[in-house]
């Protein structure tokens, strides 16, 4: 009888959270305590679709914190750390840092959701040593974590044709020990903090699925194969710090090793015409503005990949809005994209500048002009609102962290120079090399990523080329 109660008090809970919503699903909930002996029962959402979800404002009431609403912006502040939420957007910010959320924050109601996960990766960074434990339907405690120092970011995967990487990304440098056995690799994590066991199924012929979960007191990571592996390799990146582990198929007697930055056969890209909208990018002494050439050179590339190659396409954007530069990269990591492409005209105070360049991320410029261009079209982050202003003044702290992208850096060098070797013979254009700069609208592709310079607006001789057909036209197809 009090079980049933007790399920009985949960569901009207849930109720009265939702207001009467058609995507309410079936009631569960976690335990969550702190140091300082803050507790309580936090139920959670699943939806319909799978999506599951917590009410933030019982969070911060359950851990004496606060909860502020100002139009669709919400943050949770814990002591002296804060996450920022925005509705509609399947990320947050926690203590000044950008995290990935399975799910967009909702409202339902007078009631904002967030995505369930955030328990996982964003509470360790505002409340330090707290533990959630799951409770199932019976009201039975299934302890899932795992107390540690270092809190897990996002776990992620990526098949290649020679071997399969997985990524284990924290908020600090994480001792490991990795043991290989007949048919599954294990790395033990001591000092990871898991909140609940994490599962991916790969499938990819090599490995099976990717577990990560608690096993005698530590975090445990276990790459399950589908059969025998070659070589397995790991490394640590920094800014943001990461595990990367990478698992090689067997060798054919004879063969050479595959390069480690060969790309993947390519199933969907995600071009991106920049600027848009208000941002009329650089403009020409014609009157010539970026973003209408650009959105033409975009939309040509993505008629030549569907119909050459049988790759899906996907625009960041297909007519004259304004796009946001995070939100770009946040749209082609929604997408799972092969690989990210953003094109751009290029502009100089000096009008004799000249010439095709092609960029891919890092956290130094390679030279001056580099770092000047990366400027450039970083400045259209004051654009984006008053959010946008005070991101500016921290933009390089905020790529290092949570935006450069190492682990991928190999395979946009190989794209760069495959894209910059083909516009500069097949259109017999001064060609300014690859390069690296720290360019926003990179920063967090969770795949190979680079931005192409297809011409100086600044240049009247290459602006009246920029202002016809026939030239955008080749350029599609030397970037094709």
């Amino acid at each position: 009888m009090m079980r049933r109660l007790t399920a009985a008090v949960l569901l009207l809970t849930l109720m009265g959270i939702l207001v009467g919503s058609a995507h309410a699903a079936r009631p569960e909930s976690v335990e969550i305590k702190d140091r300082a002996g803050n507790h309580g029962t936090l139920p959670i959402t699943v939806t319909d679709d799978g999506a599951a979800y917590i009410a933030p404002d019982r969070l911060a009431a359950m851990l004496k914190g606060a909860w502020h609403v100002k139009g669709d912006r919400a943050t949770l502040t814990i002591g002296k750390h804060t996450a920022e939420f925005v509705r509609g957007q399947s990320s947050a910010r926690v203590a000044g840092q950008t995290i990935a959320l399975d799910s967009a924050a909702r409202v339902v109601g007078q009631s904002w959701l967030v995505s369930r996960d955030f328990l996982g990766k964003g509470l360790p960074r505002l409340s330090a040593g707290v533990s959630v434990v799951a409770v199932s339907e019976s009201r039975k405690p299934q302890t899932r974590t795992v107390q540690g120092s270092v809190p897990l970011e996002e776990m992620r995967y990526r098949s290649y044709p020679s071997f399969t990487r997985i990524v284990i990304e924290t908020g600090a440098k994480l001792a490991y020990a990795v043991v290989s056995t007949g048919d599954e690799v294990r790395v033990r994590l001591p000092g990871l903090s898991l909140s609940d066991s994490r599962v991916e199924e790969i499938g990819d012929g090599l490995v099976q699925e990717v577990r990560l979960e608690p096993a005698d007191g530590v975090a445990v990571l276990r790459v399950m194969l589908e059969g025998t592996a070659g070589e397995v390799k790991h490394t640590t990146l920094v800014d943001p710090y990461r595990l990367v582990l990478d698992v090689y198929r067997p060798r054919e007697p004879g063969s050479e090793p595959g390069r480690s930055g060969q790309m993947q056969p390519l199933k969907l890209i995600v071009l991106d015409a920049g600027h848009g909208g208000h941002d009329t990018g650089a403009v020409g002494p014609s009157g010539l503005m970026e973003k209408e050439i650009v959105l033409d050179v975009t939309r040509r590339v993505a008629r030549r990949v569907e119909s050459g190659l049988g790759v899906k396409v996907v625009m960041s954007r297909d007519s004259d809005v304004f796009v946001p530069l995070r939100e770009r990269t946040n749209f082609a990591n929604k997408q799972r994209a092969d690989l990210f492409v953003s094109i751009h005209a290029n502009a100089h105070p000096q009008a004799v500048s000249e010439g095709v360049e092609t960029y891919f991320l890092s956290s130094e410029a390679s030279d001056n002009v580099a770092r000047q261009v990366a400027a450039v079209e970083n400045g259209v982050v004051q654009l984006e609102g008053s959010g946008g202003s005070r991101q500016r003044g921290d933009m390089l702290k905020s790529i290092l962290w949570d935006l450069a992208q190492s682990e991928f850096q190999e395979e946009s060098s190989f794209m760069a120079e495959t894209v910059q070797d083909s516009m500069s013979k097949s259109l017999s254009l001064v060609n300014r090399g690859v390069k690296q700069a720290g360019f926003y609208v990179l920063g967090g592709a969770a795949m190979p990523a680079i931005l192409i310079e297809i011409g100086f607006l600044t240049n009247r001789k290459e602006e009246k080329k920029l202002g016809t057909a026939e030239h955008r036209e080749a350029l599609a197809r030397a970037i094709y």
